[in-house]
């Protein structure tokens, strides 16, 4: 099986520790991964703020730099979203038949990380070992959009000497929604407090959840309140050893 990882701006841009655990995980399962360098940005910003015709380019490049490849995974359930759910709209409105039947094609093979291992793979203990408190955090689009249900949960359950803690309120939003945030600062940092005094009254030493983006909302509201909690990528857990 030949993946090719979609790596995502942000994984690409502030967090490469994330794209390089999964890429532990998943040669330590064995399984053929490779990095596209032709691959930019998916188009989800461009999509969400309203340009869509801005985004079509990037659709495009998207399937010529994931063409060939068996399965295309990445570390963010936003992403995979928009590849599976909001690509097929924008195909049909340039009238590009190819690239509609394209999409769908891409579509159908594009996985979200935990979605991979446990459907794909059948996989829910990869051999990791992380000795702390964690919760997790479902995001809005694992959770509503893609319904990877508990799939990330499985995997850490398997993780050796893990605690892994109830996080109240779990399904409700962090606030970030990416231009939300800046747009509706107020109601975001409010929606954010929500979401940490969860954190905080669950005692876990780390809140994890499948998208950085999340992770980077909660994780720049831990850090400016001095929190002794830290945010991890759930994939940066998983490629954790001893």
């Amino acid at each position: 099986m030949r993946v090719g990882l979609f790596t995502t701006c942000l994984v690409d841009t502030t967090f490469p520790q994330v794209g390089d655990s999964v890429i532990r995980v998943l040669r330590g399962l064995d399984v053929d991964v490779e990095v596209p360098r032709s691959q930019t940005c998916c188009g989800q910003m461009h999509i969400n703020s309203g340009y869509r015709s801005m985004a079509l380019p990037l659709i495009r490049n998207q399937v010529r730099s994931f063409a060939g490849y068996d399965v295309v995974v990445a570390p963010s359930a936003s992403c995979v979203g928009s590849v599976r759910h909001q690509y097929g709209d924008i195909a049909r409105s340039s009238g590009d038949d190819s690239l509609v039947n394209e999409v769908a094609e891409l579509a159908s093979r594009t996985y979200e990380l935990s979605e991979f291992l446990v459907d794909v793979l059948g996989v829910t203990n990869v051999g990791a070992y992380f000795p702390h408190r964690v919760t997790y955090h479902p995001t809005c689009h694992s959770l509503r959009l893609l319904r990877v249900g508990d799939r990330p949960l499985q995997l850490l359950r398997e993780v050796e000497a893990i605690e892994l803690v109830e996080l109240t309120n779990a399904a409700s939003c962090c606030g970030f929604g990416g231009t939300f945030s800046v747009k509706n600062a107020d109601v975001s940092g409010a929606m954010l407090e929500d979401k940490l005094t969860c954190v905080r009254q669950s005692g876990a030493d780390v809140l994890t959840a499948a998208d950085s983006s999340c992770l980077m909302q909660m994780g720049g509201g831990l850090s400016r309140a001095r929190d002794v909690a830290r945010t991890l990528h759930l994939a940066e857990i998983l490629a954790s050893r001893r």
